[in-house]
């Protein structure tokens, strides 16, 4: 894929992650020649900066892709209308959404972890659950080392995760208890549920619908998602995903047994040697990664690593990274660049 001439569509460009996707293309001087901003009709007309030219927002319809190259979906139910449509008019979609993630004929990848997916492309990628993309940076070093066996996940996920509602509500409801009024709850564990709970000054253990497992669809993606980016669906993955009063980067818990007994030493080396991800971990002066900190960063943070006190071939870590950079637009921007890199 040349740079000349590249054509590019932010779809969902007014929301949290279409907003990265511009901070993004302006921070990393990604190339185009053209670039269209699309949202739903409540956003048509809007005015939106990028690299200092002014764009107006469009309402985003399959006549929208014609002579484009490449589609940014920022994710969202439209993705599962508006993708086929782009790809039938020459457009390589790379699309946030859940939709098209299991699906066998779209890679599903972290570019760091599985590049060589691309390749496979017919016209949509679809980028990891933002839980996934985090856990995965942290662990592929490890299972180069050694193949994983087993995966005990808790996670720590921030309101932004919810979308730009998410991050606004948390913000209310800390204002009215902190004014001394109920706090009210609309969005949260999910918006298309009936029964709503706050998130200020409290933790959700569910992020969006349970199955039929009682694992909720959040835990589930993160299962199917290792599971097909590893290419090895015979690693165990025990996930419970919960949502904390964070407005934004996540944060994982993570047991991680493998086939050959590894050690600290050995993992810490190969975890800072790998790209996007960096150790910290220094227990003597209380270091490690916290979502404050690892917050508008490109890396995926990785501490508290130790042996785990009963099984010689499992270890434990914490891992923090921006959900909305590495775990969302950042992902996606980076297979859009591996493909110009390799014209693909």
């Amino acid at each position: 894929m040349s740079t000349k001439n590249l054509s590019v569509a932010i779809l969902g460009a007014t929301g949290a992650v279409g907003q990265e996707f511009i901070r993004l293309i302006e921070e990393r001087n990604f190339p185009y020649s053209s670039l269209k901003l699309l949202a739903s009709k409540r956003s048509e007309g809007k005015k939106l900066t990028v690299n200092g030219k002014e764009y107006t927002v469009e309402e985003a319809k399959p006549e929208s892709f014609e002579g484009v190259d490449i589609g940014l979906f920022a994710g969202g139910s439209i993705s599962k209308e508006l993708a086929p449509e782009a790809v039938k008019r020459g457009c390589v979609v790379i699309d946030n959404s859940s939709a098209f993630r299991m699906d066998p004929d779209v890679p599903l990848v972290v570019p760091e972890v599985n590049p060589e997916d691309i390749r496979k492309h017919k016209g949509i990628i679809a980028n990891p659950n933002c839980s996934t993309i985090i856990m995965l940076m942290a662990l592929k070093p490890i299972y180069d080392l050694s193949k994983i066996t087993k995966i005990v996940v808790s996670t720590y996920q921030a309101v932004s995760g919810a979308g730009k509602e998410g991050i606004d509500e948390l913000r209310k409801q800390v204002e009215d208890v902190m004014a001394g009024k109920e706090p009210v709850a609309e969005i949260l564990p999910t918006k298309s549920l009936d029964k709503h709970y706050p998130i200020a000054f409290n933790l959700l253990p569910q992020i969006d619908v349970f199955m039929d497992n009682d694992y909720s669809k959040e835990e589930m993606k993160m299962v199917n998602e290792t599971h097909k980016i590893f290419h090895d669906d015979t690693i165990a993955v025990t996930p419970t995903t919960v949502r904390v009063p964070v407005f934004r980067s996540h944060a994982e818990s993570v047991y991680v047994e493998t086939e050959k007994e590894l050690t600290v030493e050995e993992i810490r080396r190969a975890i800072d040697a790998f790209p996007g991800a960096q150790v910290q971990d220094n227990p003597a002066k209380m270091e490690y990664p916290m979502p404050l900190y690892t917050s508008e960063k490109y890396d995926v943070y990785v501490g508290r690593i130790r042996k785990d006190l009963f099984n010689p071939k499992a270890v434990n870590l914490w891992v923090s990274g921006d959900q909305i950079r590495k775990g969302a637009a950042l992902n996606a921007l980076q297979i859009a660049e591996y493909m110009i890199k390799h014209d693909i």
